[in-house]
């Protein structure tokens, strides 16, 4: 039988580098003081990274700079509204940088959140909670959320070929049929736009 360390590493390797987590994640295969002891473990041996207090992260690795990057600040954001039982939102400008739709990197990595407004240092940069009440966040998937917020930050008029490339690249193909379905309150403009990208991303999977 496998230890809860072997479990919990082997859903770790699952989810791939970036992927930040807390205990929580793992109480289905153990105990809350079991599993905190192997994620201690786990980072004592430098196979996960400690982002911050009972967060974790399994480190992306660069060639260029021969070491670990910085923590995914959008994975850290999951996994904090995950452990805290939040709902949270992407605001536009964040939106567009983790998709990889503008080429500025901005020191603050800012969500809309239902819970308590907060701002945690992580590296060179901030994540950024503020409370609000969330009107549109009804999605299932946090890629939807990325999505919308994205286009609606662009707008209608600035939706090129090549941000449409860009943006059906930055998800993997399989995603986008759960994306289509989740977001069938968007704007119609939005959605035209998200039921191209799926159809194209079912034409590359068949």
């Amino acid at each position: 039988m496998k230890s809860i360390e072997d479990k919990i590493v082997m859903r770790i390797y699952a989810n791939h580098r970036g992927w930040a987590f807390s205990k929580n994640d793992f109480l289905d295969i153990g105990s809350d003081d079991s599993t905190r002891k192997a994620l201690t473990n786990l980072e004592a041996k430098g196979t996960i990274r400690r982002v911050l207090r009972g967060l974790y992260d399994y480190p992306r690795t660069s060639k260029l700079i021969n070491g670990p990057m910085e923590p995914d600040l959008g994975q850290v954001a999951q996994a904090l509204a995950r452990k805290s039982g939040w709902r949270i939102q992407p605001s536009e400008n964040t939106a567009l940088n983790i998709l990889g739709l503008s080429t500025q990197v901005p020191a603050q990595a800012f969500y809309l959140s239902d819970g308590p407004s907060k701002t945690f240092a992580i590296g060179k940069r901030e994540l950024v909670f503020r409370k609000r009440i969330l009107k549109e966040s009804g999605f299932k998937h946090s890629e939807s959320e990325l999505v919308v917020q994205a286009l609606k930050a662009l707008g209608r008029d600035r939706i090129t070929a090549r941000i449409r490339k860009k943006l059906k690249d930055a998800i993997p193909s399989p995603r986008w049929d759960k994306i289509l379905r989740d977001t069938k309150t968007a704007p119609a403009w939005v959605s035209d736009i998200i039921r191209s990208a799926a159809k194209e991303s079912a034409s590359l999977i068949a």
